[in-house]
C-alpha cells in the first residue's frame, strides 16, 4: 500500500502559499560541511509507516538563510514517470540582487520550515508528530511531542480544474528516516555533476519505493539551481507560482519567485533533505490525539495560465481599481504581499478567488465590506498591516484560513465564518474576548504576544468559546488540565463572554454568569418581580428536560397579579450559537431527539404580567447526553366509557430515553371489590372489550415499557372506575333444527347486558284463516313439531331479562312452514326369544306423522346378513300384527322382518328389514303361557292356567306365593300346593298373588319353572259391624269410647254419632261429637248416653249404620278448670286480667293468685286481685296465674297455672333535664330523669349560641341553622375556647334499650360560658430544615392574647443562655448554635391581659450543619489495563453544600473493591491498600469490575452515606512492552537476553527476532533462527550492534506495537584480543586443523575420516596444506588471496567449525580443538584480509595502522 501522504501521477497537485509562521514549526539547524552528498545520499534510506496508529507526521526542511550571488531558478516541466526521473536545470535569471521576504504571519524569521498537511477522513482529533531540529553533533533530533497541522504547496503533472473544496485524505504515521545530514558541494564541475547523479538516484530509488517519502526541499546554489521533479506529491513549484519558502529569497523583481528553501551569504551549495519525522513518536497531550485530521489548504493547479493567477508582490501597488493590474473575474489565486494598498475596493471582480494574499499593505480597516463578492476565497492574508477591527469582515462561507498576524487588533469580533479552520491573531494588541465570533469549524487558534494572555485559563476560554472542534491553542495540543477545566463551567458561559464578562474561576461561575445576564436583563424583568434562578435540567435523549424561570415578587412590592410565562425551545450546535428554533415546542418541557444529542438546547421564555408582555430573557442547556436506554412511563391512563362491550383503550406515554421503542408489555388485570386484581387470559393489547366478567369491577391496565435491546422501565397501571352492565339485549336470534313435523326445534339468540335473568320465550303459529300469529307455547326456548304445525310458520320471540329484571327489547324470527314427515321407520330391531315356539316381535320408532296401520311380514334365511328379498323364505303374509310365534319349521334359520310403515291415509313409506341376531333353537320344557283368572277380593277364588310347550307334559309342579310388593320373593301359601286353584283370605289383602309352575316333560325332564304374577292387588271384602257398645264411667267430666268388631278390609275413618236421652226420653244428638269418644259435660248431668257407628274401609266404602245401647244415668264430677287465659297488653303500665273455663258442677268463689317470675326462676307473689298493673319491676319478666275451681258446695278442684312472655317496656318519654353551670375545660354533667323500659343510649347534641334560647326554639334547635352551631353528641362536655361567652343549650332524644326513641326534650343554660385560667402545654421546637426551627405550644385559657415567645441555648448541659434577640416562634439557627441545644420559651396572656405561667420546651438534639453529601461519583479513565480511574465528586448545587464543604468539611474517604463472581451472583470485596481517589489498573483486575465508595466527613465527626461508582468489566490493554533492554556483557562470547516490561492482558506467544546492525548504519541484518529470549554471540558479531525486535502479542493473537534494543557495539573477549593482535603484528600464522580425507566439499564431516591440516596465513594469501609423511610430500589442498568472493563462515551449531570460502570453485570445511581458536583463527584470517573489508578490523581490534 503506498503512502497515502503521497499521490499518484494522476492526481491534480495545485499549489498553494507559504504557510504562516503561526502554524509552523521554527527548528534551529545546523549542517556539517565535512560529510558529502554521497555519504548522505547513501545512509538514508525510505522506511514503511507504521499503520497501527493513525498519527499525522509533518516533514520540515532545514533551511540556511543568507545571500547569493546566483539567480532565482523554477522547473520548466514534469515527467510523469515512476520508475525513472530526469534531472535538469536552466538558468532563468543571473545577477539579480535578492531581497529579504518577511513573514505572513509572524515578522521576519531566520529559518522557516516547510510541512506537509494533511486532512484525516471522517476524523476530528488531531494527530501527534515530532518536532525535527539540528544540534551541532547531531543534524536531527527528536522535537517535543507535539501534533502540528501546516500547509505546504504542492504541484501537479496536468493542467485540470479542480473543485475549491480541499482533498480529504486519511493521516498516517510514517516512520521516522535515518538521520541524513547536509553535506556541500563544491563549485567545481566534476563534483556537480556528482552532486546531479547521486541526486538523480536518489529520486529515482524514492519513487520506486512502495513506500514514498513524505516531502522533499530543494536549496539553491551560487550559480545555478537544479530543480528535482517528482510525479508523486512532492512539491515542485512551477511558473509564477509562490514561494515553497517563508525565507529569505533572492529575485523580488522575478515573476517567478525562487523555490529554494533558504540560502546562506557564501554557501555554493546544493542539498536534497529527506527528513519525514523524527526517530521516535509519542502521543499527544490531548485525547483526540489518536485520531488525527490535518488541514490540507486549497490545492492549486501547477499550469494554470494567467487568467486564474495574478503574483504583483513588492510592486508597491496602491490601488486595486488600477487598470494595469489585470483584476478580472476568473482569477483565483491572488498574491498582493509588501505593496503600499488601503483600501479593498475593487477586489469585489475577484468572485472566483480562492487565494488573496494581502499581508504587508497599509490596510487600517474597517473596509472589508468588498471581500463580500469573494464567496469561493478560502484562504485570507492580512498579516502585518494597521487593522484595529474586523467587524466589517464579511461573512465568507468557504473561507478556511485566516492570517491577522502583526496588526492592531484589540478584539476578534467579526461575522461568524462557518468553515474557517485556522485564525492566526498573534503579535496584536488584543485584550478582550467581548465579541468572539461563532467559529463552528476552527481547529487551531493563535493569539500569541497580545495582552489577553495575562487572562488566566485563557485556552479554558477559548475551549468554551470555539467548542469541540479545537484542536491546537498558539500551536500546541490543548492542555488536559483546560479541557477538564473547561467542562466545569455553565453552558452560557460562552454567550457570557461574548457579552464582556470577566472571567473567572469555574467555583465562581455560577454565580458570576447569571449575575452578569441579571444585571442586562434588570431593565427588562416586570415590575415588582425578582428572578431567582433560570437554568434547563441535564437534557437527555427522548427524555423530558424542563426548564425553570423562577419570579418571585419583589418584598418591597405588594400585588396580586402573576407573571406567566411564554416558552420556545431552539436547537443548537456542539457550542451555544447557531440557534434555531423548535417548531411546536412551546412547553415547559421538551423531548430531546436522538439527532440532538451532543447539541445544546436553549429556551426563549417571555415574561407576561397581565396584558404586557415584557423582551424575553434565555436559558441554555448543556450539551444533549444520550439516553439511559432505560424507558420510563411519564403517564398512563384508560379512555373509553365503562359499559360491558365498550372498547376500552389504555394508553401510556413513554420516555425512550435513547432505547429503540420496543414490543412493550400491555396486560389488562380484574379487580373486584375488597378482592385482589387478577390477570386477565388472553388480554395483552392496549385495547380491550369490556366482557360480562368485568361487571361490578374494576380494571387495572399495567403497561412495562421494553425496547428493542431488550431494556425494561418500571411498570406503571391505572386503574378504572368500576364497570356497569350494558341494558339487556339479544341478537343473532334463530331458530336451529328441521322444521319438519315430529322434530324438535330450538329457539337461539346471542345474550348480552350483564348476567341474564329469567329471559322470556314464546313460540307463536300462524292462524290459516288470519294469517295472524297466535301464542303455541311459552316459557321454553324448545318446541316440538306437532301435526297441528304442518303448513304453517313459526315465529320465537326472545325477551331478554337481566338478573335484576329488568327487561330489553324482543326480538322476534319466523320459521318456515312446518313440512309434514314422510313415514320412516329407524332403529328397526326383532326382540323376543329365539327359540322354538316363542313369541317375536318388531319394533321400530316411526316418524312422518300419526301411524297408521304399518304391515309386518316375517321371512327365514340362513345368512346372518340381508341381502335381498329374493334370498328369503316367507314364513308368513303380511299383516298389521307385529308378533309373531316361531314354528317349528323356522328352527336353525335367522329370523327377519319386513317393516313397511303406514300413515292413516294410507301413504306407505319405505320398507325396513330388521334381522335377527342369532338362528332360532329348539326349546327345552317350557310354558309358552301362563295366566290367572278369577276375583282378586277377599273370599274370591283364582285359578291358574298355563299353555305347555316342549313335548309331551308329565307331572309338572304348581306352587301359591303371596307378595307385599311385585318384584319380592313372596311367601309361598303351602296349603294350595299342587293345586291350580287358590281362595283368598284376609291375610293375602293387599297383596299380590302368582303361581309358579314347573313344566315336566313326560319323560322327567324338568323344565324351566315360570311364573306369574297377578295384575292386582287382593281386595277387601264389604265393610260392616259385626258388634258395637259405648265403654266408659257415667260420670260428668269423663271420656265415654266406642268398642267395636270390624269387618271388611282395612278400616278407615268410620263415623259417629253421639245421643243423650233425657229423662223424659226425649233424644237429641250431641252437637260436635263425632268422633269414637265423647266428654261427659254438665249438660249430660242425669241424662243417658248412645252411639251410632257407620263403618267406613279406608278406600272410603260404607257399610251399614249401626247404634249401641244407653249408659246413664250421668252423675255430676268434681271441680274442674278446663282452660285459662290472659287479658291486656303485657307492656309496661298496662293492666292484666284472665279468663277461665270451670267444669264440675255449680261453680262457686274461685281463687286467683298473680306471681312475677325472674330470670333465675324464682317466684315473687304480687297480688290477689283479679286486675294487675304492670311496673319498671315487672319489665323483661314473665307474670304467672294460679286458678283453684271451687264448686259452690266449697269442693276445691285442681289447680291450673298459666306464665305469660316477658313484660314489654313502655315508650321511652324523657321526664326532666336541666345544665348547671359551665366554665371552660370543666366537663358538664346535666341532671336527667327517664321512662320507658331501661333506658339505652340515647341521642344528645350540644348547641352553641351567642344568645339565650327561649323554651319555644329549644325543642326546634335541629331546624335552628342562624347563631347556633353544633357542639357535641355526647351525654357530657367539656366546653372550648369557642364556647367562652356563648350560651350551650342540650338537646336529648330518648332512646330504649332496643333501640325505640320517644319525643325529644331540651334544656339551656342559665349564663355564658367562663373562660379558664391560661396555661400552656406540649411546649417544643419543631425542625423545619437544617437551620429553621419554629416554637409551637398548646394554649389554653381562653382567647390567647400576645403571648411571649423567647429563645434559649444550652451550652454544656446545664447552662442556658437566652438569646438576644429571638422573641418570635421562627428562629434561624446561626453558627454560634452548632455544638449546642436550643429551647423554647412560651408564656401563655389571655386575651383579657391575664398572664399564665413560663413554659421551657425540651432541649433540641444537638444542632449541628448538614451532612456534607455526593451527589454523584463519577469515574474518569477507561476500564482498561494500564489506565488510571480517578474518582471525581460531585457536588449538590444548592448554597447550603457548597457552605458546609467550604466550611466543615474534613476529609473524603475513597475505598475500592473488586468484584468477585460466586454462580450468577456477582459481589464485591473490598481492596485494603486502595485508599486515594485514583486507581491504576492492574493485570489481575482483567475481567473484573471495579468499585468506588466515597464517604466524605465533616468536622463534627458525621460522615456522609457512601456513594458508589462502578465500571464495566476491565479489559485488557493493547499489548506492550516498556523498558525494553538486551542483559549481557558486550563480547563476542558472552550470553545476552532480552528484558522487558510486558502489559495487555496475559501474554501469549510474542515474536522476537534478533538482528546485526553496523556502527553509523541504519540497515538491518537478520540473524535466522534467532527467535528466543536468549542470544549467544560469536565472531560473526564483532563490530555490530545487537538489535531486537520485540513483538508484544496477547494470548488471544493481538499483536502490539513492536519495540526494539540494542546493545553497544560487540567488543573480542580480551583475551581471545590479545592473541589475536601478537598474531596480525607478525604477519604471517599456522594453525593445526582437521580436514574430512574426502575431498568433496559437500560432505558432512565425520570424526572417523578426519585428517590433518596445516592453515597458514599471511598478508596476501591463505593456504590450506596436507603434511607430508614418510611417504609422501606436503601438497597445497586449498589457496587463493583475499580478493572477493573470499570469505570466512561459521556453523552456530557446531563450535568448532569453520569453512573457507576462496572463491565458487574453491573450499573447505576445517575443524578446530576448541572455540577459542576457531575465534582466533577466524578473526586473524579477517584482520589480514582487512582491505577488502567495507569496516576496517583494526578499528574493531583498535590496533593503530
Amino acid at each position: 500500500m503506498d503512502d497515502p501522504v503521497l499521490k499518484s501521477n494522476e492526481d491534480s497537485v495545485e499549489e498553494k502559499p507559504s504557510p504562516p509562521q503561526d502554524l509552523v514549526e521554527h527548528p534551529q539547524s545546523s549542517e556539517s560541511p565535512k560529510q558529502s552528498l554521497a555519504g548522505s545520499v547513501k545512509k538514508s534510506r525510505t522506511v514503511r509507516p507504521s499503520l497501527t496508529t493513525q498519527t499525522g507526521v509533518s516533514g520540515i526542511v532545514k533551511k540556511r538563510t543568507g545571500i547569493t550571488d546566483g539567480t532565482d531558478s523554477s522547473p520548466r516541466g514534469v515527467k510523469s514517470s515512476l520508475t525513472k526521473s530526469t534531472v535538469s536545470s536552466t538558468s532563468r535569471f543571473s545577477g539579480t540582487t535578492l531581497a529579504t521576504r518577511r513573514s505572513s504571519t509572524s515578522g521576519l524569521p531566520d529559518k522557516q520550515p516547510i510541512t506537509i498537511t494533511k486532512r484525516a477522513s471522517g476524523s476530528v482529533g488531531l494527530g501527534t508528530a515530532k518536532k525535527t531540529s539540528s544540534l551541532a553533533t547531531d543534524p536531527m533530533r527528536p522535537s517535543l511531542p507535539e501534533t502540528r497541522k501546516s500547509t505546504l504547496p504542492s504541484t501537479n503533472t496536468r493542467t485540470t480544474t479542480r473543485s475549491s473544496i480541499s482533498e480529504i485524505r486519511r493521516s498516517v504515521p510514517i516512520s521516522p528516516l535515518a538521520k541524513t545530514p547536509r553535506a556541500s558541494v563544491s563549485s567545481d564541475a566534476s563534483k556537480q555533476e556528482s552532486v546531479k547523479k547521486t541526486s538523480a538516484k536518489l529520486s529515482s530509488a524514492s519513487l520506486s519505493s512502495t513506500r514514498k517519502s513524505a516531502s522533499t526541499s530543494l536549496e539553491s546554489t551560487a550559480s545555478s539551481v537544479s530543480t528535482r521533479k517528482f510525479t508523486t506529491k512532492v512539491f515542485s513549484p512551477a511558473a509564477r507560482s509562490p514561494s515553497v519558502s517563508t525565507g529569505s529569497k533572492a529575485g523580488s523583481s522575478s515573476k517567478s519567485p525562487s523555490v529554494s528553501t533558504g540560502s546562506k551569504a557564501g554557501s555554493s551549495s546544493k542539498s536534497l533533505d529527506r527528513s519525514i519525522s523524527s526517530s521516535s513518536r509519542k502521543k499527544g497531550g490531548t485525547p483526540e490525539s489518536s485520531d488525527s485530521r490535518l488541514i490540507m489548504l486549497p490545492q492549486v493547479e501547477i499550469k494554470a495560465g494567467d487568467d486564474v493567477r495574478l503574483d504583483l508582490r513588492g510592486h508597491r501597488i496602491r490601488s486595486l481599481n488600477n487598470g494595469g493590474l489585470n483584476l478580472s473575474p476568473t482569477l483565483e489565486f491572488v498574491y498582493l504581499r509588501d505593496n503600499l494598498l488601503s483600501v479593498l475596493d475593487g477586489v469585489e471582480i475577484l468572485t472566483r478567488v480562492k487565494v488573496l494574499d494581502l499581508s504587508f499593505n497599509d490596510f487600517k480597516g474597517p473596509g472589508f465590506e468588498p471581500l463580500e463578492n469573494c464567496k469561493a476565497l478560502q484562504q485570507l492574508y492580512l498579516a502585518g498591516n494597521q487593522i484595529t477591527s474586523l467587524i466589517s469582515l464579511p461573512e465568507l462561507p468557504n473561507l478556511e484560513f485566516l492570517s491577522v498576524a502583526q496588526n492592531k487588533l484589540k478584539s476578534l469580533s467579526m461575522a461568524s465564518q462557518p468553515r474557517l479552520q485556522v485564525l492566526a491573531a498573534s503579535k496584536n494588541k488584543i485584550s478582550t474576548l467581548k465579541g468572539f465570533p461563532y467559529l463552528p469549524s476552527l481547529e487551531h487558534l493563535r493569539v500569541e504576544e497580545n495582552p489577553i494572555l495575562k487572562m488566566p485559563h485563557l485556552e479554558a476560554a477559548s475551549i468554551l468559546l470555539v467548542g469541540p472542534t479545537l484542536k491546537k491553542f498558539n500551536d500546541r495540543d490543548l492542555s488536559r488540565d483546560e479541557l477538564a477545566l473547561a467542562k466545569r463551567y455553565p453552558s452560557h458561559t460562552p454567550v457570557c463572554i461574548r457579552g464582556g464578562w470577566e472571567f473567572c474561576r469555574p467555583e465562581q461561575a455560577v454565580d458570576s454568569t447569571f449575575h452578569f445576564l441579571l444585571e442586562q436583563w434588570k431593565e427588562q424583568l416586570p415590575q415588582g418581580f425578582l428572578l431567582k434562578e433560570a437554568f434547563i435540567d441535564q437534557p437527555f435523549e427522548e427524555d423530558a428536560c424542563y426548564c425553570h424561570f423562577n419570579f418571585v415578587m419583589d418584598e418591597t412590592e405588594s400585588s396580586d397579579t402573576n407573571v406567566n410565562l411564554k416558552y420556545q425551545w431552539f436547537i443548537g450546535d456542539r457550542t451555544p450559537s447557531n440557534f434555531l428554533e423548535i417548531h411546536g415546542a412551546t412547553r415547559e418541557l421538551y423531548w430531546p431527539k436522538h439527532e440532538d444529542i451532543g447539541r445544546i438546547l436553549k429556551v426563549e421564555c417571555t415574561p407576561k404580567l397581565g396584558e404586557t408582555e415584557y423582551p424575553t430573557i434565555f436559558s441554555i442547556s448543556s450539551p444533549v447526553s444520550p439516553g439511559t436506554g432505560h424507558p420510563k412511563v411519564l403517564k398512563i391512563e384508560v379512555c373509553g366509557d365503562l359499559l360491558e362491550g365498550n372498547i376500552i383503550r389504555g394508553h401510556a406515554e413513554i420516555a425512550w430515553c435513547g432505547g429503540t421503542p420496543g414490543k412493550s408489555i400491555s396486560s389488562w388485570l380484574r379487580k373486584r371489590w375488597n378482592s385482589s386484581p387478577v390477570v386477565i387470559v388472553g388480554a395483552e393489547e392496549e385495547e380491550y372489550q369490556l366482557t360480562l366478567d368485568d361487571v361490578d369491577s374494576c380494571l387495572v391496565f399495567m403497561y412495562t415499557p421494553i425496547t428493542e435491546e431488550g431494556a425494561k422501565g418500571e411498570p406503571q397501571y391505572a386503574i378504572t372506575d368500576y364497570v356497569k352492565a350494558a341494558p339487556p339485549s339479544v341478537s343473532d336470534v334463530q331458530i336451529s333444527g328441521d322444521v319438519v313435523e315430529g322434530n324438535t326445534i330450538r329457539g337461539v339468540g346471542k345474550y348480552f347486558g350483564g348476567r341474564e335473568g329469567p329471559s322470556k320465550f314464546k313460540w307463536l303459529r300462524e292462524d290459516k284463516d288470519t294469517g295472524e300469529l297466535m301464542l303455541a307455547s311459552s316459557g321454553m326456548n324448545e318446541y316440538t313439531l306437532t301435526k297441528e304445525d304442518v303448513g304453517r310458520c313459526l315465529a320465537f320471540v326472545y325477551v331478554p331479562v337481566n338478573f335484576e329484571g329488568q327487561e330489553g327489547k324482543s326480538v322476534s324470527i319466523a320459521s318456515q312452514k312446518v313440512k309434514q314427515a314422510p313415514p320412516k321407520v329407524t332403529n328397526a330391531k326383532i326382540i323376543g326369544e329365539l327359540k322354538e315356539g316363542s313369541k317375536i316381535s318388531v319394533t321400530g320408532i316411526v316418524t312422518g306423522g300419526t301411524e297408521g296401520a304399518s304391515r309386518v311380514q316375517w321371512f327365514k334365511t340362513s345368512s346372518s346378513t340381508f341381502e335381498d328379498e329374493s334370498y328369503l323364505d316367507a314364513l308368513s303374509t303380511s299383516k298389521i300384527a307385529k308378533a309373531f310365534r316361531i314354528p317349528l319349521g323356522a328352527v336353525g334359520y335367522y329370523i327377519v322382518a319386513k317393516f313397511t310403515p303406514m300413515t292413516p291415509d294410507g301413504e306407505a313409506g319405505e320398507p325396513v328389514y330388521a334381522i335377527s341376531e342369532r338362528a332360532a333353537e329348539t326349546l327345552p320344557p317350557n310354558l309358552n303361557f301362563l295366566t290367572l283368572t278369577g276375583d282378586y277380593a277377599e273370599g274370591g277364588i283364582v285359578t291358574a292356567s298355563y299353555g305347555y310347550i316342549g313335548g309331551h307334559e308329565g307331572k309338572s309342579i304348581y306352587n301359591w306365593y303371596l307378595h307385599e310388593v311385585e318384584n319380592d320373593l313372596g311367601a309361598m301359601v303351602s296349603e294350595f300346593s299342587g293345586l291350580l286353584q287358590y281362595r283368598i283370605s284376609k291375610a293375602a289383602i293387599g297383596k299380590f298373588i302368582s303361581v309358579k309352575c314347573t313344566p315336566v316333560r313326560d319323560d322327567g325332564t324338568v323344565g324351566e319353572p315360570r311364573t306369574y304374577m297377578g295384575q292386582e292387588r287382593v281386595r277387601p271384602g264389604t265393610p260392616r259391624l259385626l258388634s258395637l257398645r259405648v265403654a266408659g264411667t257415667a260420670v260428668e267430666g269423663t271420656t265415654l269410647s266406642v268398642e267395636k268388631k270390624y269387618w271388611g278390609g282395612e278400616e278407615g275413618d268410620s263415623f259417629y254419632r253421639w245421643f243423650r236421652t233425657s229423662s223424659n226420653g226425649t233424644n237429641i244428638e250431641v252437637n260436635d261429637a263425632m268422633t269414637s269418644s265423647y266428654k261427659l259435660s254438665i249438660d249430660d248431668i242425669g241424662s243417658f248416653i248412645s252411639v251410632s257407628c257407620e263403618p267406613v274401609r279406608n278406600d272410603w266404602a260404607r257399610g251399614p249404620i249401626v247404634i249401641s245401647e244407653q249408659v246413664g244415668p250421668i252423675v255430676p264430677g268434681p271441680p274442674t278448670c278446663h282452660s285459662l287465659e290472659f287479658q291486656g297488653s303485657l307492656i309496661e303500665g298496662g293492666c292484666m286480667c284472665f279468663v277461665a273455663s270451670y267444669s264440675g258442677g255449680e261453680k262457686g268463689e274461685c281463687l286467683h293468685e298473680w306471681f312475677r317470675v325472674n330470670h333465675n326462676g324464682v317466684k315473687e307473689k304480687i297480688s290477689s286481685d283479679e286486675f294487675l298493673d304492670l311496673t319498671i319491676e315487672d319489665v323483661g319478666k314473665c307474670i304467672e296465674l294460679i286458678y283453684t275451681p271451687i264448686r259452690k258446695d266449697a269442693l276445691k278442684g285442681r289447680c291450673r297455672s298459666i306464665i305469660s312472655c316477658p313484660v314489654a317496656p313502655g315508650d321511652p318519654i324523657g321526664v326532666e333535664l336541666s345544665i348547671p353551670e359551665c366554665c371552660e375545660g370543666e366537663t358538664i354533667v346535666p341532671k336527667q330523669r327517664y321512662f320507658g323500659g331501661q333506658e339505652g343510649d340515647g341521642e344528645y347534641v350540644w348547641y352553641r349560641s351567642k344568645n339565650k334560647l327561649h323554651e319555644s326554639a329549644l325543642l326546634n334547635l335541629p331546624s335552628i341553622t342562624e347563631d347556633v352551631h353544633i357542639c357535641a353528641n355526647t351525654l357530657t362536655y367539656k366546653p372550648s375556647l369557642e364556647d367562652v361567652g356563648a350560651y350551650l343549650a342540650l338537646y336529648w332524644l330518648p332512646i330504649r334499650i332496643d333501640g325505640k326513641s320517644g319525643n325529644p326534650i331540651a334544656s339551656v343554660c342559665e349564663s355564658p360560658v367562663s373562660p379558664a385560667f391560661p396555661v400552656v402545654s406540649n411546649v417544643h421546637a419543631k425542625e423545619l430544615s437544617s437551620s429553621i426551627y419554629l416554637g409551637e405550644g398548646e394554649y389554653f385559657g381562653g382567647h390567647e392574647g400576645s403571648s411571649l415567645f423567647s429563645w434559649y441555648r444550652e451550652t454544656d448541659g446545664e447552662t442556658i443562655t437566652l438569646i438576644d434577640g429571638a422573641f418570635s416562634k421562627t428562629y434561624q439557627v446561626v453558627d454560634d448554635d452548632y455544638n449546642c441545644r436550643l429551647l423554647f420559651g412560651y408564656t401563655p396572656v389571655r386575651s383579657d391581659s391575664v398572664i399564665g405561667e413560663h413554659r421551657l420546651s425540651v432541649p433540641t438534639h444537638v444542632i449541628l450543619p448538614d451532612i456534607p453529601r455526593i451527589e454523584t461519583l463519577a469515574l474518569t479513565g477507561k476500564a482498561v489495563e494500564g489506565d488510571i480511574l480517578t474518582a471525581v465528586e460531585v457536588i449538590p448545587k444548592s448554597e447550603t453544600q457548597e457552605r458546609v464543604w467550604t466550611k466543615y468539611k474534613k476529609d473524603i474517604k475513597y475505598t475500592w473493591f473488586i468484584s468477585t463472581e460466586t454462580g450468577n451472583n456477582k459481589s464485591f470485596e473490598p481492596l485494603p491498600s486502595q485508599r486515594s481517589c485514583s486507581y491504576s489498573l492492574r493485570f489481575e483486575d482483567i475481567g473484573r469490575s471495579l468499585r468506588c465508595e466515597c464517604i466524605v466527613s465533616d468536622v463534627f465527626g458525621r460522615s456522609s452515606d457512601p456513594v458508589y461508582a462502578e465500571t464495566p468489566s476491565v479489559s485488557p490493554g493493547i499489548p506492550r512492552m516498556d523498558k525494553l533492554e538486551v542483559e549481557g556483557r558486550g563480547f563476542h562470547t558472552n550470553l545476552y537476553a532480552v528484558r522487558g516490561v510486558y502489559s495487555g492482558g496475559k501474554e501469549g506467544k510474542s515474536k522476537i527476532q534478533w538482528l546485526r546492525s553496523m556502527v553509523g548504519s541504519p540497515d538491518l541484518i537478520s540473524i535466522p533462527g534467532e527467535t528466543v529470549r536468549m542470544y549467544e554471540a560469536n565472531v560473526d558479531d564483532v563490530g555490530y550492534r545487537l538489535v531486537v525486535i520485540y513483538t508484544p502479542v496477547r494470548e488471544d493473537g493481538v499483536e502490539g506495537r513492536p519495540v526494539s534494543a540494542s546493545t553497544d557495539p560487540i567488543a573480542i573477549e580480551p583475551d581471545v584480543l590479545k592473541e589475536v593482535k601478537q598474531k596480525l603484528e607478525t604477519g604471517s600464522v599456522k594453525f593445526e586443523a582437521l580436514c574430512d580425507k574426502d575431498q568433496s566439499t559437500k560432505k558432512v564431516l565425520g570424526m572417523g575420516n578426519l585428517q590433518r591440516r596445516v592453515l597458514e596465513v599471511n598478508k596476501k594469501r591463505v593456504k590450506v596444506v596436507k603434511p607430508g609423511s614418510k611417504i609422501s610430500f606436503p601438497t597445497t589442498k586449498v589457496r587463493g588471496t583475499y580478493a572477493p568472493p573470499f570469505h570466512v563462515e561459521l556453523f552456530r551449531n557446531d563450535q568448532h567449525r569453520l569453512r573457507i570460502v576462496v572463491d565458487s570453485e574453491s573450499e573447505v570445511d576445517l575443524l578446530v580443538q576448541t572455540r577459542h581458536l576457531r575465534d582466533i583463527v577466524v578473526l586473524v584470517i579477517r584482520g589480514l584480509a582487512q582491505r577488502f573489508n567495507s569496516t576496517s578490523l583494526n578499528s574493531l581490534l583498535k590496533i593503530e595502522t
